[in-house]
């Protein structure tokens, strides 16, 4: 009795099995084979097989590809280059082409390279060095002309200096002037390196307000 029951139970379990719907394999449907040719093969079965045209079954593809997001659409079609054109051309044009090869050599040749190189040479001019104009006379002293006559450092007394100048004094005395430079001019041009008429020398070294002589002789060393 429990026998024929089990038998029975089966029966009814394989019966509503071959009532139920076919569900697709999933590893062989959507993403892992052709989204399109699933698609056009269930709008076939559904409209019943045959009776889909090609071409309605292309627009269903095109519609069924349109729908899909980026990522499930699958790689980008790949579109063969036109024989017509030699150079391949970047899609962004403000982009330089000149590390491709092709590109370089599809619109270069020999001589168009000559013919630059000659325009280059054309365009190129050569600047003769002018002679460095005269000192004009009258013009006070050359201190560098007087750097490079002397040859003791700066704070080394060389000449004497009667009376004493405070530092107060001396310092005032240098903000009268714009720059070492002038203070030197117009410390030679008062009697010094000899006399310091003006007080901008009181250690007698030469060299008036904080004047260095090392930088004009370090240009003619070089």
């Amino acid at each position: 009795m429990n026998g024929m029951r089990v038998g029975l139970s089966g029966l009814a379990v394989l019966a509503l099995a071959a009532c139920a719907p076919q569900v697709p394999d999933s590893a062989a449907g959507v993403g892992f084979d052709s989204y399109a040719a699933y698609s056009v093969d269930r709008e076939r079965a559904l409209r019943g097989g045959d009776g889909v045209a090609a071409s309605e079954g292309a627009a269903i593809a095109a519609q069924a590809l349109a729908t899909l997001r980026p990522d499930e659409a699958g790689p980008a079609p790949v579109i063969a280059p036109d024989p017509g054109d030699p150079a391949p051309r970047s899609s962004n044009p403000g982009l330089s082409d000149e590390q491709n090869f092709d590109a370089v050599a599809a619109r270069e040749s020999i001589e168009s390279d000559r013919e630059r190189l000659e325009r280059q040479r054309q365009q190129y001019a050569v600047v003769a060095p002018e002679p460095v104009p005269e000192r004009p006379t009258g013009a006070g002293p050359n201190i560098a002309q007087y750097a490079l006559s002397t040859t003791n450092r700066v704070g080394q007394p060389v000449h004497s200096r009667i009376g004493r100048v405070s530092q107060e004094r001396y310092l005032s005395n240098c903000a009268r002037y714009g720059s070492a430079d002038l203070a030197q001019e117009a410390f030679l041009a008062a009697g010094g390196p000899e006399r310091d008429r003006l007080g901008l020398d009181p250690d007698g070294d030469g060299f008036a307000c904080f004047w260095d002589p090392a930088p004009f002789r370090a240009a003619v060393r070089r």
